[in-house]
């Protein structure tokens, strides 16, 4: 069986998800598609993000009609920094041998790939599904395979959909007191007003 994996912080999740999870589930034929919240990614470790819980509910109420897509709330659950490695060994030691597993990211976290924690284990663990960011330009994969071996043939390079919509955006429209229920899934939008969430940035 084939399995995306997509991470991120979801604060909010929104739309844009799955747009971009529905193109990859539909182009490499994925059976499903875990949807990850990060605990404390260490890239962001100067950033503020919303308390886990308010994030994995969001989450949780956004996947709730959705068969294809799932939680997994194991960055959450586990202590410390957040390495992508370390989720995608712990998916693989519970997936079957004859699961592999697709990890979704933008052009833009490829491009930063060998300054991740052991990129060259993960690439052995799982292929990677690189699709566009707005402003951001295709990815080197020449220079990128000097830096990590093998890269290039551990990767799909999408070219669409290119998705202009950002969950700083969205937080910076809550905290102005514009609308954004053409921007989240209803339940989402209905949780961030009832917990009042992003009023201040």
């Amino acid at each position: 069986m084939n399995i995306g994996v997509l991470g991120g912080t979801f604060d909010p999740i929104h739309i844009g998800h799955f747009i971009l999870a529905e193109a990859v589930r539909a182009r490499l034929n994925l059976a499903e598609i875990l949807f990850v919240p990060a605990g404390q990614p260490w890239l962001k470790v100067d950033s503020p993000i919303s308390p886990a819980e308010h994030r994995v509910q969001m989450v949780r109420l956004a996947l709730a009609d959705k068969p294809y897509f799932k939680l997994s709330t194991m960055e959450i659950e586990r202590a410390g920094p957040t390495y992508t490695v370390d989720t995608i060994a712990e998916l693989k030691a519970r997936l079957g041998a004859e699961d592999e597993l697709f990890f979704i990211l933008g052009w833009d976290n490829l491009a930063e790939l060998p300054r991740w924690w052991q990129p060259s284990r993960l690439i052995t663990m799982c292929r990677l599904v690189a699709v566009p960011r707005p402003d951001y330009p295709l990815p080197d994969l020449k220079a990128l395979e000097a830096s990590v071996p093998g890269l290039s043939q551990r990767v799909t390079l999408m070219d669409k959909p290119e998705i202009d919509i950002s969950a700083s955006a969205i937080r910076n429209r809550v905290a102005q007191g514009l609308s954004i229920h053409h921007l989240v899934p209803e339940p989402v939008d209905e949780y961030i007003r009832q917990h009042k969430l992003y009023l201040t940035q």
